[in-house]
């Protein structure tokens, strides 16, 4: 005689469920970031506001902050260093936590940002170092955060947005879908760059 598979069938589905809620509380904690650094990016980003974007961590140190910053697959994450020692270290520790890709390490050998304006949607440093706030304020993308430690207190700086850009909200612009906008820092390139073979 065929005995019912309500008992089999109910504790298959409740190894599934937990193991599916342990993978999703698995995916919401960055990977191989420990508790303290885990509990500090998270204080970073609530303060800062930021949800995610290209972030900066200078002074990456042993890269336990800087793979914690990266909470989400919303985030890129660089940590820069002025120790190559340090670089390495961090090197090591993002490849052991498989976050290569999403997360790297710099040398920062002097005290320029190896990036362009306006790039940057979140910066955070416990000292600045060599590189000046003018310096930090040229890499910040509009609306961009600076989260710098001074004197041990942790400061915001929000980079103001240009009154010159112009939002786009929708694909053409805005809700009218008319593609010209107000906009007088964005527009078609004014160079020309030439690619050949030499001669």
């Amino acid at each position: 005689m065929r005995r019912g598979g309500n008992g089999r069938g109910a504790a298959g589905w409740f190894i599934l469920a937990v193991c599916c809620s342990s993978l999703l509380v698995a995916a919401e904690r960055p990977r191989g970031a420990d508790d303290a650094a885990r509990k500090q990016a998270r204080d970073i980003l609530t303060a800062t506001g930021v949800s995610g974007g290209f972030v900066v961590h200078l002074g990456c140190g042993d890269g336990k902050l800087t793979v914690a910053l990266c909470a989400s697959d919303a985030f890129l994450v660089q940590g820069l260093d002025r120790d190559p020692a340090n670089v390495q270290k961090a090197r090591r520790f993002i490849q052991s936590c498989g976050r290569l890709g999403r997360v790297s390490a710099a040398w920062l050998p002097g005290s320029r940002l190896p990036y362009v304006d306006n790039l940057v949607n979140l910066l955070v440093a416990e000292q600045l170092g060599p590189v000046s706030l003018d310096e930090v304020v040229r890499v910040l993308a509009p609306n961009g955060v600076a989260y710098v430690k001074r004197g041990g207190v942790w400061r915001k700086m929000i980079k103001p947005r240009p009154a010159d850009i112009d939002e786009w909200t929708h694909f053409l612009h805005d809700a009218t879908n008319n593609a010209v906008s107000d906009d007088a820092v964005v527009g078609p390139p004014h160079q020309l760059q030439w690619v050949a073979g030499p001669r």
